[in-house]
């Protein structure tokens, strides 16, 4: 069950093939094939979930973020069988691109910032920077979202 959601205006690929527990989706999102929402996450507007992606409780995800396939969302930094799970919540700001295969761990992802595909997220990501590798770390930073973005339309590529 999707709640707080005005399905009308969420485009969930291939329904049948998607697991979404007591979450919320904002308008002109969608969800690919393959993919699980857990019930209490949070998914902004014009957002984007590619198949394969595991988003968790705990999770937070704002508008116009795009979720690569395969990106899966911890929230127990500790997890072991017979124990209680400590969860952790991560917060994804607007406008933040998250490539494929990427792990996010409890952190804080900052506006505008970009995950390269196949990272392992372990640290606060500030805005408007770019982070790749295991662990991930940052390989440049801006000022802005317009920066960010005329960086990558005048390089058209990313710098790694």
């Amino acid at each position: 069950m999707i709640e707080n959601t005005d399905t009308q205006h969420v485009l969930i690929y291939h329904g049948s093939l998607v697991n979404i527990y007591d979450c919320t989706i904002g308008r002109g999102t969608t969800v690919g094939p393959f993919v699980e929402i857990q019930r209490g996450a949070v998914i902004g507007a014009q957002s984007k979930i590619c198949s394969h992606s595991f988003i968790c409780s705990g999770v937070t995800i704002g508008a116009r973020v795009f979720v690569g396939h395969g990106v899966m969302f911890c929230n127990d930094l500790y997890p072991v069988i017979g124990m209680p799970l400590v969860m952790r919540r991560t917060v994804v700001e607007d406008d933040v691109s998250i490539g494929s295969g990427a792990t996010i761990l409890p952190v804080s992802i900052g506006r505008g910032a970009i995950i390269g595909a196949g990272s392992v997220v372990s640290k606060d990501v500030p805005p408007f920077t770019i982070v790749v590798g295991n662990p991930a770390r940052a390989v440049i930073g801006f000022k802005s979202l317009e920066e960010r973005n005329g960086y990558i339309a005048d390089n058209n590529c990313l710098p790694f």
